[in-house]
């Protein structure tokens, strides 16, 4: 992370620490839904099947811009399936950057080459090993490696979100985050339960026996991007929600920290870790503050 960029988040962090202000940082631009997967786990994916504008998406981004926000994700759907005439992703990396965000992130499920340098990081979804990878996103664990093998930059993150069918695969994801050419780290998730999939949902115990898998895969040396000391507040659910440090824009429609506020009850049952990170964070939990800055500056 550049200097410059790190002074901005701490002076932002700083102000919004001391006068529990409520602007946000971080924001998400969703490109399409559409995508070329069923998984399992997803409830987001060809609900309308809409590849948004070029010009849309550009006014979303001026937008979020204008609000403050200067991290920013590209997600889907399936975002490398996002293009408007000879425009593709690329241009939508390459137009945030001159735009003035110090960082743009791409989400995508990693099944079409990975040509995208320009971008801050790739957080690429792999859930777990071939077989249970393959039982949630269909038979596709092999095609990822191959295309992360041939990526053009070191720039990709695992992206796993950790559920029923998984649960028992964290040393292997962190293991090969560790061991492949081209990753950078590993970034988890605990399954969060929309209506169609509470089933995929962990119990309390299940969730800390994953957090105590990946402290000590930490303590081996896997780059792990979240933080420990994050981890008894995601076990209990107990970190406060929704997250106003961040915000979703979707064919025009921002919501405040993601698209699970306009499910009932499902704030409380949250299991993205940076929600959590980000949260307690921006309420000045010296020890999350501490790891924060050892931790994020290693892998952006």
């Amino acid at each position: 992370m550049e200097l410059s960029s790190f002074s901005y988040f701490a002076w932002f962090g700083l102000k919004t620490i001391l006068f529990r202000k409520k602007d946000p940082i971080l924001g998400t631009v969703i490109v399409t839904d559409r995508c070329n997967l069923h998984c399992r786990h997803c409830s987001v994916n060809n609900i309308t099947s809409v590849v948004h504008p070029y010009a849309q998406i550009r006014e979303e981004m001026q937008t979020l811009y204008e609000m403050g926000v200067r991290i920013l994700f590209f997600c889907g759907g399936e975002t490398f399936l996002w293009k408007d005439g000879d425009r593709t992703l690329r241009d939508l990396v390459i137009e945030a950057k001159t735009m003035g965000f110090r960082i743009v992130n791409v989400v995508t499920n990693g099944t079409y080459p990975i040509d995208l340098p320009e971008a801050d990081l790739i957080l690429l979804s792999l859930d777990g090993d071939r077989e249970r990878h393959n039982a949630i996103r269909g038979d596709t664990y092999d095609t990822i490696l191959e295309n992360i093998r041939n990526a053009t930059a070191d720039n990709i993150c695992f992206y796993m979100a950790i559920n029923q069918i998984n649960k028992d695969t964290v040393e292997h994801v962190c293991r090969l985050a560790r061991e492949t050419a081209n990753v950078r780290a590993v970034s988890f998730n605990f399954h969060t339960p929309y209506p169609d999939t509470t089933d995929l949902a962990l119990s309390r115990q299940e969730k800390e026996e994953c957090c105590a898998v990946i402290s000590r895969m930490m303590r081996e040396g896997a780059p792990v991007f979240n933080l420990k000391s994050a981890f008894p507040y995601l076990i209990d659910n107990s970190f406060p929600t929704p997250c106003h440090q961040c915000v979703v824009i979707e064919n025009g429609k921002i919501s405040t920290c993601g698209r699970c506020i306009d499910v009932p009850g499902l704030c409380e049952q949250c299991g993205y870790f940076f929600v959590a990170e980000y949260t307690l964070i921006f309420r000045g939990k010296p020890k999350i503050l501490f790891e924060m800055l050892r931790t994020y500056p290693k892998y952006v």
